[in-house]
């Protein structure tokens, strides 16, 4: 049996340790769609076509992963590409709540469509999209954090944006 799994998120920007679970389960799955979410209720500063183009430069060496823009029902998308596990990774404990009631709500909507859930590599606890645009936005290194293209295209999408247009989370770098 082929089994398709599918990686979905908001990718804003793609970090280490979204492409740590993405090759993890590369090696537990014959194919993985990195699905790149496009109307998130949360805001972003990288337009839905710039994340796609940012995670496909990040997985050129990965020939059983690759990526494409949804929007709807991510259980709906598993059905539209065949897909039949969705891939999710944990960092610390309050994710844990989050995607267990998430798994609960898709599971609830698509019995047919499991929901797998990788225990990030200890490297990478800390990393968040969030946490890497804000340590990016305060001048801070981030290269140990995100791919150099990454790196590049945020310091650019941040000189671009003014401060008030940069969310950060609700426990900032700065205090």
């Amino acid at each position: 049996m082929t089994v398709k799994a599918l990686f979905p998120g908001t990718f804003d920007p793609i970090h280490y340790g979204h492409l740590d679970i993405a090759r993890r389960a590369a090696r537990l799955f014959e194919e993985v769609v990195i699905a790149v979410y496009d109307r998130p209720m949360k805001s972003l500063i990288f337009p839905p076509d710039e994340r796609i183009e940012l995670v496909r430069l990040s997985i050129t060496n990965d020939p059983n992963i690759s990526v494409i823009g949804y929007s709807g029902l991510t259980v709906d998308f598993c059905h539209k590409i065949g897909a039949q596990v969705i891939v999710r990774g944990l960092r610390v404990f309050s994710d844990f709540e989050y995607e267990f009631r998430m798994a609960l709500a898709n599971h609830r909507l698509a019995q047919d469509i499991e929901v797998i859930s990788l225990i990030t590599n200890e490297e990478h606890t800390f990393l968040s999209s969030s946490t890497v645009r804000e340590i990016a936005a305060l001048n801070g290194d981030i290269s140990s954090m995100v791919p150099p293209h990454v790196e590049l295209a945020l310091k650019s999408r941040i000189q671009e944006l003014s401060e008030s247009d940069l969310i950060f989370p609700p426990t900032s770098m700065r205090d």
